[in-house]
């Protein structure tokens, strides 16, 4: 590897959302029980839609892949945020730091596309109904799934290879709480200029063009919903969508704030980092269950199973 036969830097230190450790404690805490939501969040969206048959349906499909994608989302960041706060060193090797840059990268990739293909599935079902069965079946969904993965995949090799030949001579301080390549680029002694195009690409062309493909598609649901004469039949359609695009969101908004702007180390950016990589990981189970009435049923279905005498509305 180029990086370790050239650098002087073997490894950076990560100085995490305070330096003042008055609130680390705090915000360990505060984290951890986001961490603890999240996975308990995430996991009870899978168990229930794998159990419950009337959730066996292309839209909630690509749902459990979320749910997977935000633990394992969440897992690549929140664990060493944890550990950071709770350390007095706050050092990562460079290896590490690429390693983790890796995989947020490819998480938050994989998002980008399932949130498309969600978007796209939505716009099968309202706009085409009568051929939805034929147009979303099982081997197109399983296409749409595991193509999300490659593409994310291929856009952080290219990334990361690029990063992996970089030279770090004197700064090592990063400041922020995980190994996003926007953090670690300014760092960097040596001509950066191949891996800003890089980064560049990957949120114009991967970032803004599965937000085109959303936009696209909810263009035409809205119409399409606009034009349905029933006050009630409206409110049906768009009450599938209202979840989808809430979570599209708060997951595109902060996510083109944090790539798109320029990194200066300030609490903005750790903000919008935050948002897109902790908070909406924990946000979207709820996002979906309060809001869908057929996710709701399903839960309670699935307390009364396997907790006789619990339901939705009764404590157990």
């Amino acid at each position: 590897m180029a990086l370790g036969n050239h650098s002087t830097i073997t490894e950076f230190i990560l100085l995490g959302l305070s330096a003042d450790p008055r609130f680390q404690a705090p915000l360990f805490v505060l984290f951890l029980v986001i961490y603890l939501l999240t996975m308990s969040g995430n996991l009870m969206m899978l168990l229930v839609i794998r159990v419950d048959s009337h959730l066996h349906t292309p839209m909630y499909f690509f749902l459990s892949h979320l749910s997977f994608l935000d633990l394992c989302f969440s897992s690549v960041i929140v664990p060493r945020m944890l550990e950071n706060l709770l350390s007095e060193t706050k050092t990562i090797s460079v290896r590490s730091c690429l390693t983790q840059g890796f995989f947020v990268f490819i998480t938050a990739g994989t998002e980008g596309c399932l949130l498309a293909v969600m978007a796209y599935d939505r716009y099968a079902a309202i706009c085409h109904p009568l051929l939805y069965g034929q147009v979303m079946r099982k081997e197109l969904c399983l296409q749409l799934a595991w193509g999300s993965w490659v593409l994310a995949f291929l856009d952080a090799l290219q990334n990361i290879l690029v990063a992996m030949n970089l030279v770090f001579c004197e700064a090592q301080i990063i400041h922020h709480y995980s190994c996003e390549l926007p953090s670690l680029l300014p760092l960097s002694c040596s001509d950066i200029s191949r891996n800003i195009i890089a980064l560049l690409c990957s949120s114009l062309l991967h970032g803004l063009g599965t937000f085109l493909l959303v936009f696209l598609s909810y263009a035409r649901v809205i119409a399409t919903i606009l034009s349905i004469s029933s006050r009630s039949g409206r409110s049906k359609a768009f009450s599938t969508c209202s979840s989808h695009l809430t979570a599209v969101s708060f997951f595109y908004g902060s996510g083109f704030f944090r790539y798109l702007m320029p990194t200066s180390g300030s609490p903005l950016e750790l903000i919008f980092s935050l948002q897109y990589s902790v908070v909406t990981p924990m946000l979207n189970p709820v996002i979906y269950s309060l809001k869908n009435k057929e996710v709701k049923a399903a839960v309670e279905r699935t307390l009364r199973k396997h907790l006789p005498g619990c339901s939705w509305k009764k404590k157990c």
